[in-house]
């Protein structure tokens, strides 16, 4: 005699893997905004931590970033996400752009990365790579929920 085996909700399954597949980029898109988002409210927060100096260098010839510099440096978002062939991503931090910092038009990306790294002429203040190391774990605690969000909500 042959055993059987008998299950129940296998067809709701099956339709629930179906839009699930169906909605994977859209909920891999939302799940890593929200990680996203984190990341660049911290990188808000440690423009908030760059000591600034009007023109004034240090002992070794260094010297601090502008208020106006600093100013600039909150145009920091989120970039339009790519799609590769490794998956899809983003780059957060500072705005594409120029800023007019006492006549001057400077790149902001520049300035972000003279602060952050230092040059022979501006102290290092490595602040964006402290909030990027500081909001992984909650950028990736994010993308996780609002993934596991999306899917319930497909489920139901």
């Amino acid at each position: 005699m042959a055993g059987g085996m008998q299950t129940n909700g296998t067809e709701q399954l099956i339709s629930m893997l179906g839009r699930l597949g169906e909605d994977a980029p859209q909920i891999a898109s939302k799940a890593l905004y929200a990680g996203a988002s984190v990341v660049a409210d911290a990188y808000s927060k440690a423009v908030d931590s760059i000591k600034t100096a009007p023109r004034r260098h240090d002992e070794n010839g260094k010297r601090l970033p502008t208020p106006e510099e600093k100013e600039a440096l909150r145009a920091t978002g989120i970039a339009k996400f790519r799609k590769d062939q490794d998956g899809v991503d983003t780059l957060v931090g500072a705005a594409e752009g120029y800023a007019i910092v006492k006549g001057k038009r400077k790149a902001i990306k520049l300035l972000a990365r003279s602060i952050n790294h230092g040059t022979h002429f501006m102290k290092k203040q490595p602040v964006f790579r402290r909030a990027s190391s500081q909001s992984r774990t909650q950028a990736q605690n994010a993308m996780v929920e609002k993934a596991d969000e999306l899917i319930n909500q497909i489920a139901k």
